[in-house]
């Protein structure tokens, strides 16, 4: 049985290429979508040899960008963290950029995404070595998302930082509750550094600017285009403070392996229409959209990442070159034990049993578990 994603894009992907052309990197994605768990990718066959019954178990495509496909890597992320969460209070603040950088954005994704994460990451990191603030280097990571609630094109980035972190003397210090760094200090950061590395991308001309905003390729009128931007207000939204080990990594979970939508937001799917749910968080009331099956796939397709991109980034203490030293001094100042991730070493049978209860070698039909597989001959593309 088909997901509802895949009822989707098997009913409309035709009539979208004939609209919009076919892309190599959204067509890779979108068949993968349309073959995942049908048995195209192959297939493996448990048999009970107490009583014959055949259990048919199709594969998944593992595209990061299908809905069918995150439950396993989400877990694995997660449990991968656990032992890099310290004693300290974690907040999760959004930083977003306005409506009118959206074009230039879609334009040149590898690189203004990574920029948003740079400048992400050093508004934080400089305001916290602040004495004023918290006089330490926290630990911070970032998700990029590029969707809103109606599958428009809204890029920002999800941070999850530490109250808590090393000073320049390698002394543990952390805050408390409240989160640390004004929302103004934030803002005027964040604004003066993203747009002074934007405007130095353009000076070296490493910009591309598509039909709509060709207009900006003129100094005058890009000179025009920072400017109206420095004057606009880039607030950063601080979502929430949670404390503990356990709401941490649970926080984490919901955006890690977050994708634009999921199957259980779409309530209909018609010969001509799409359905789906949408939040709307002036009132907090769950609504609904319908937008043509073409539409809801252009939309859905517009959020697929860059060959390669890194969409989650660790920065200060949790940065790759340096976390090992950083937690060991952090574990011992703290006196925080390390957990072990539990979950890296067993074969996907096992996980299957641990995340979902799903034992793929218990017989269906007669409960017994003397089950072996047999391999199909098709190999996953």
């Amino acid at each position: 049985m088909s997901s509802a994603i895949q009822e989707v894009f098997n009913r409309f992907y035709s009539s979208y290429l004939k609209i919009h052309g076919v892309n190599s990197a959204y067509d890779k994605v979108a068949r993968a979508i349309m073959n995942c768990k049908t048995g195209t990718l192959g297939s493996n066959a448990t048999i009970c040899d107490e009583c014959g019954h055949i259990e048919i178990h199709h594969n998944s495509c593992r595209n990061r960008h299908c809905p069918n496909c995150q439950a396993i890597p989400k877990a694995l992320w997660i449990d991968a963290r656990k032992s890099e969460i310290v004693d300290a209070p974690y907040y999760h603040v959004v930083f977003t950029i306005p409506s009118e950088l959206n074009g230039l954005f879609f334009a040149n994704q590898s690189a203004l995404y990574s920029l948003f994460h740079k400048c992400v990451a050093k508004t934080l990191l400089e305001l916290s070595a602040d004495k004023k603030y918290l006089g330490a280097k926290p630990g911070i990571i970032q998700v990029l998302h590029t969707w809103g609630q109606k599958l428009d094109y809204h890029p920002h980035i999800h941070c999850i930082i530490s109250g808590g972190g090393l000073s320049p003397l390698n002394t543990f210090k952390s805050v408390d509750s409240d989160f640390f760094i004004p929302v103004w200090v934030l803002s005027k950061k964040f604004r003066g550094k993203f747009l002074a590395l934007l405007n130095e991308e353009y000076s070296k001309g490493k910009l591309s600017c598509s039909y709509s905003i060709r207009h900006l390729l003129d100094d005058y009128n890009w000179k025009s285009f920072i400017d109206s931007l420095y004057r606009k207000e880039w607030i950063p939204f601080i979502k929430e403070t949670f404390n503990g080990q356990g709401n941490a990594l649970e926080y984490l979970g919901r955006y890690t392996h977050r994708i634009a939508i999921s199957n259980s937001r779409i309530l209909n799917v018609t010969d001509t229409d799409v359905t789906f749910k949408v939040k709307d968080y002036s009132t907090n009331q769950d609504t609904e959209l319908t937008l043509s099956g073409v539409e809801f796939i252009r939309r859905f397709l517009m959020h697929v990442l860059p060959k390669g991109f890194v969409k989650i980034r660790n920065y200060g203490f949790l940065s790759n070159s340096i976390k090992t030293k950083c937690l060991r001094i952090i574990r011992t100042q703290t006196r925080n034990l390390k957990n072990k991730a539990e979950l890296a070493d067993l074969k996907t049978d096992a996980l299957l049993l641990i995340l979902f209860g799903i034992d793929v070698h218990l017989c269906p039909k007669c409960n017994s578990k003397k089950c072996y597989k047999i391999r199909s001959y098709h190999k996953r593309s």
